[in-house]
């Protein structure tokens, strides 16, 4: 039996490719098991399949700015990638794959000294800073814009376009609005705000609540630890994170407002869902959101509101604007040639496998 072992983790968007590939080895009988951090929100998205063994071994943040703890989690690095290669020396993978985030350091490092090979994807414009750290190592990486190739080794890049969670595809409307409690005769907006959740965006959605729930049914995924519990309105859900429910309550969006992640933003395109785009400012990022939506509108897909212009009355006047302009968009969208990336990693993986 083969076997291969995912990391990847931080955030969901490190996770969700990973959700999309284990059925596939599974279906096809390898042994899959991940490797991510002891308390990550990868570990509680991974729980949610029985057949695949997770371990959590020690991370450390790598921080573009000043933190003391900058200090400490060197430490937990090395921690980790001790971890890791003893890890893996010792399960013995054919393969592994690596979305990204900070986790995924200390996995890289141990496969590479194991000499395992392993693949490495990379969702945005330009490589984020642990897959940065990690590419001079990679057997090869697969990219989801074609401009990604510039930024890498020669002779690495792969470009696949953007890989979909195929069960996203199967929701069910009449399943969301039943999950939600919500009816068939108001259109439903929902927000996205990440996995971590955004604060500015939380408070601006819930100032505006009332305004929008005449026009909205509203279903707001704010993030872990960031339910307000004082808010008691029956068109307006909020839920730290959504899993299974998430393809049923797609189903029934009519228009999303979201980070510009672009794993999110590509499973929009794919839903054909209208975005309202509001990307994290280049105070809090690389800048790879901007890029993100910068393409997204420059193809019709999407509006873009920057959080420097975020207020009420400015997220209300564009989500307006984008409902009512909804079929254009969708038309947009529509035109976009959707290639199967799933497909082309999974046999990309096998390949390398040894």
């Amino acid at each position: 039996m083969k076997k291969i072992m995912f990391t990847g983790g931080g955030s969901a968007g490190h996770v969700t490719v990973n959700i999309a590939l284990i059925p596939r080895f599974l279906q096809e009988g390898w042994s899959v098991e991940y490797i991510g951090s002891e308390n990550g929100i990868e570990k509680q998205l991974v729980s949610a399949l029985s057949a695949v063994r997770y371990h959590g071994i020690a991370t450390g943040k790598l921080r573009r700015y000043f933190d003391w703890q900058n200090v400490k989690d060197p430490f937990k690095v090395a921690k980790g990638v001790l971890q890791a290669y003893l890890l893996i020396k010792r399960q013995k993978p054919n393969v592994i794959f690596s979305k990204g985030g900070f986790v995924s350091v200390p996995v890289v490092l141990g496969a590479w000294l194991n000499k395992v090979p392993f693949i490495i994807h990379e969702s945005d414009v330009t490589p984020g800073l642990a897959n940065r750290l990690s590419i001079p190592f990679a057997t090869g990486v697969c990219t989801t814009f074609p401009d990604t190739e510039t930024f890498l080794p020669k002779g690495k890049n792969h470009y696949v376009g953007p890989v979909v969670r195929q069960d996203l595809k199967l929701g069910s409307a009449d399943r969301g609005r039943q999950f939600c409690q919500f009816t068939d005769n108001k259109p439903v907006l929902l927000i996205m705000g990440g996995s971590l959740g955004s604060r500015k965006i939380n408070e601006t959605i819930r100032t505006g609540i009332d305004e929008l729930t005449k026009r909205f049914q509203i279903v707001h995924l704010c993030g872990k630890g960031q339910i307000d519990s004082s808010i008691h309105c029956p068109e307006y859900k909020q839920y730290e994170y959504l899993n299974e429910e998430l393809a049923d309550v797609l189903a029934m969006t009519d228009v999303v407002i979201s980070r510009a992640g672009a794993n999110s933003i590509f499973e929009l395109l794919a839903l054909r869902k209208p975005m309202l785009l509001i990307p994290l400012p280049k105070e809090q990022s690389r800048g790879d959101q901007l890029l993100n939506a910068a393409s997204f509108k420059k193809s019709g897909f999407c509006e873009v509101l920057f959080e420097e212009h975020l207020t009420v009355n400015t997220m209300i006047s564009e989500i307006v604007q984008l409902f009512g302009n909804r079929q254009a968009y969708i038309k947009n969208m529509g035109n976009f040639e959707q290639k199967d990336a799933l497909s082309v990693v999974f046999e990309l993986i096998k390949q390398s496998a040894k």
